[in-house]
């Protein structure tokens, strides 16, 4: 492969981003965009908009096309990012059964188109393949602690089930495929009613509400600025060393209420932190393995501090105009916890 900007391929691409107006997705479209490549960006957006993009729509060589990726899609493209699929509990939740759908058929459809045109495909798979560890930092050999039929299920047995789907079109068919599992990430372009933990509690400060921790606090999560994500999965896509799993994010772990505590003193906020039930199969421990990531990856490792980043994506927020933005589903993943434990004890 012919040498140029580190983490780019030197060569025009048609690329195809799947999930390409989401919080990922758009990201990944400009920088593609920025390095002269033609991007086709697919989304239905569930929960997603055009906002995300609007900076795209007058370039020539960004296309945008409203679609579902459990529908088969047909293009002429040279690489595929998969990116599609609702990524935080409040928005899985809501249609668990059309979550396991976009993770298991979205993907069987792409990797039919990427069989097809010969195209590369990379797959944003999850740290949520390795479930409630009881292993950590995680790395790539450990096969998880994942609960098949609890309400995460369909998100976490859905990623894995798209990872299996994965490496039988690259056994089976030759597939050039790419598994990225992609950890806590945070930044400017969140949703601001994602459910995520940062932008939580970034809307409670700014809002003088209540920060609300569910637990007491002590689970742990590792957070890693986007452009620092971005720039890791492009050096994958790019590389040929490895197929993957590669986990991607940063090895530096926070507890909670640790974040919370962070987010409340860099906002000025007033807000009180309170303790609330912790929902069924939320993970204690979350640290990614990044020795593979650094070995295939040029040395990638994450550069923007926790408190930076912070910094970054609470001048976004302060600066959103909310009313563009409405909360596209009811916060249920507490309720179908709290239903799920009163069924069992039934």
């Amino acid at each position: 492969m012919a040498t140029g900007t580190v983490g780019a391929p030197a060569e025009f691409q048609r690329v195809l981003v799947t999930g390409g107006a989401g919080f990922l997705g758009s990201h990944l479209c400009r920088r593609l965009v920025a390095e002269g490549h033609e991007v086709i960006c697919l989304d239905n957006f569930f929960t997603s908009q055009r906002i995300n993009i609007a900076d795209l729509l007058d370039k020539p060589n960004f296309e945008l096309v409203r679609h579902d990726v459990t529908e088969p899609f047909h293009a002429e493209v040279d690489q595929i990012y998969n990116l599609a699929c609702p990524a935080s509990p409040v928005h899985y939740q809501y249609n668990p059964i059309k979550t396991m759908k976009t993770s298991f058929m979205g993907s069987m459809n792409l990797l039919g188109l990427a069989k097809r045109t010969k195209s590369r495909i990379l797959q944003a798979s999850t740290s949520e393949v390795y479930g409630d560890p009881n292993v950590s930092p995680q790395p790539e050999e450990y096969w998880g602690h994942v609960n098949p039929n609890g309400v995460r299920s369909c998100y976490d047995e859905g990623k894995r089930a798209a990872e299996t789907l994965f490496f039988d079109y690259y056994r089976q068919n030759n597939v050039d495929i790419r598994v990225l599992r992609i950890f806590n990430t945070f930044g400017p372009g969140m949703h601001p009613y994602d459910g995520r933990v940062v932008s939580n509690f970034i809307m409670q400060a700014l809002q003088g509400r209540d920060i609300t921790i569910y637990g007491d606090g002590s689970q742990t999560r590792s957070f890693c600025f986007v452009d620092d994500l971005i720039e890791g999965m492009v050096r994958f896509m790019n590389q040929e060393e490895t197929v993957g799993p590669v986990n991607l994010g940063n090895p530096c772990e926070f507890t909670i209420k640790e974040l919370a505590e962070l987010v409340v003193e860099l906002t000025g906020s007033t807000s009180k932190i309170i303790y609330m039930p912790l929902p069924n199969d939320d993970p204690k421990q979350r640290r990614p393995d990044i020795t593979k990531a650094k070995k295939y990856l040029q040395n990638w490792e994450p550069q923007v501090q926790l408190r930076d980043g912070l910094q970054k994506t609470i001048e976004y927020f302060k600066n959103l105009d909310m009313r563009r933005y409405k909360d596209p589903t009811k916060h249920t993943a507490h309720a179908n916890s709290e239903k799920l434990l009163s069924t069992d004890a039934n």
